[in-house]
């Protein structure tokens, strides 16, 4: 049975693309942007951790948080916050959350706190599979490799991730600033520059499987097409 993640976001864009990306990572995920349909929901889906924005329209986390400790002690809170200010933090411990991540955050940063407080509350999710099949390639995540049956290619981590993120989506169309934001924190001018180092890097490393095609939206982004 998958676990349920009940992912509190109203920055619609950014919660399509973190939900996906949980999704494809074997999770279940409920998204909702509105503080006021959350308990209502949380109710009905009894999740095994609650991901919340603090920033929300109608109710805010903290608001939440004191909500969903009023009825369940247990289940693990993870605050996402753009807010810095220690007692915004104390605040937050204080209500019942468990852990807290800064926006912008990095997926992998996301995934490693939510196994954090699952592990924490015994409801760790099953080990991920050995590799990811890419058309002739073997995508091993952990290792941070691509392997064919001639060689095996190391990936650096930007590269492992991004090729991550794009496999994630693949068939969809993907912003370009979301995977900055996701990846490198920010959408600055530097890091869009690395964005395009690593997309070329990406083509070369696939470019022996003629069905695999990263798609330059223009003003978009990008599309991982694998044939």
């Amino acid at each position: 049975m998958s676990i349920k993640i009940l992912y509190i976001e109203d920055e619609l864009s950014l919660g399509k693309i973190v939900k996906e990306s949980l999704q494809r990572r074997g999770y279940e995920v409920i998204l909702e942007s509105d503080g006021a349909h959350v308990m209502q929901l949380f109710k009905q889906v009894n999740p095994a951790v609650c991901v919340l924005d603090i920033m929300l329209p109608n109710k805010d986390g903290f608001e939440i948080a004191a909500e969903i400790r009023a009825i369940n002690q247990e289940v693990p809170i993870l605050f996402l916050t753009a807010k810095t200010q220690t007692n915004d933090l104390v605040k937050g411990f204080t209500l019942g959350g468990n852990d807290y991540i800064r926006k912008p955050f990095s997926m992998e940063e996301l995934i490693v706190r939510i196994e954090n407080v699952l592990r924490k509350s015994d409801k760790t999710p099953a080990p991920a599979a050995n590799h990811i099949k890419i058309g002739k390639f073997r995508f091993y995540t952990n290792r941070q490799v691509l392997a064919n049956d001639v060689e095996e290619k190391k990936l650096s981590y930007k590269e492992s991730e991004l090729l991550k993120l794009l496999y994630e989506n693949r068939d969809g169309i993907i912003d370009r600033k979301n995977i900055l934001d996701l990846l490198w924190g920010h959408d600055s001018f530097f890091n869009s520059r690395n964005l395009d180092v690593y997309i070329t890097r990406l083509r070369v490393h696939l470019k022996e499987d003629d069905n695999l095609q990263i798609l330059t939206i223009k003003g978009v982004g990008y599309r991982f097409v694998l044939g």
